[in-house]
């Protein structure tokens, strides 16, 4: 197996994503008197890619943490989070950080099996099966045995894409996964996760128009304090969408909206 990512990558069969929606919601942290948002509606479509753009500091990162149950009681929240099969959400999130958080003592196939240590449903013999077949998948069949510090930033990341995918939820929340890399092995990434992540319901915080534009089926913008969410225009044809003048169009434009917020 080849260790780029030019290898022709096929998505696996997984769970499939569900809707979620997030209703009349308000989030304020226990240091703050104000409310980082009120009123916040969201839904997410089945099996789509949502992306949001905001400055630092807007509440993104919030909401996403929001999502994956992560707040525990830094914060207060009102709200009504609900699934479109009915189901609560929680236990069906995976989280993938800007930061990879590859533990330096494990082995490339030992940080990809580490959440399914705390899952009893999974034998830890299924779970290498399945991570050596992901890890073919994202182009990193021969480096299972390495360890994290051996690897370049693309291939961190390409494991903890492998490792988001073997917990196989429905809904992926990811968090600036790319960012820190260069402009080529983003592109490149931003490939391969549409790929990989086909079907699942997925929310992609960034910083960057170009790629909220090459992956989201849906665009959101977060500004303001309490903050709102705005749905911006989502260019035609099937993501992952190559670079055009339409896209430069739209880009253009969320700049511009991005300036306004800014002041």
């Amino acid at each position: 197996m080849r260790s780029d990512m030019t290898t022709l990558i096929q998505p696996l069969p997984t769970q499939a994503g569900v809707a979620v929606t997030l209703t009349q919601c308000q989030l304020r942290y226990n240091t703050s008197d104000k409310p980082l948002f009120t009123q916040l509606n969201l839904t997410l479509p089945k099996g789509q890619w949502s992306c949001i753009l905001g400055k630092s500091g807007c509440g993104k990162t919030s909401l996403l943490r929001l999502l994956a149950g992560l707040l525990d009681e830094q914060a207060d929240w009102q709200g009504s989070l609900t699934a479109s099969d009915h189901q609560p959400i929680e236990g069906r999130v995976a989280y993938m950080a800007q930061q990879d958080l590859l533990l330096p003592w494990l082995s490339v196939l030992e940080n990809v099996c580490l959440s399914s240590r705390f899952n009893p449903e999974q034998s830890a013999e299924s779970s290498q099966v399945r991570a050596c077949e992901l890890l073919n998948h994202v182009g990193l069949g021969d480096h299972i045995h390495a360890r994290p510090e051996s690897l370049s930033g693309g291939m961190r990341q390409r494991v903890a894409l492998a490792r988001t995918l073997l917990q196989d939820k429905p809904i992926v929340l990811m968090d600036e996964p790319f960012s820190a890399l260069d402009a080529v092995t983003r592109h490149k990434l931003q490939t391969l996760a549409a790929t990989l992540l086909k079907d699942k319901t997925v929310l992609l915080i960034t910083h960057d128009p170009q790629e909220a534009l090459r992956l989201g089926d849906q665009i959101l913008l977060m500004s303001g304090s309490p903050a709102t969410m705005v749905s911006l225009p989502t260019p035609q044809g099937q993501a992952p969408r190559n670079y055009s003048a339409e896209l430069a169009q739209h880009q253009q434009s969320i700049i511009t909206r991005l300036e306004q917020d800014y002041g």
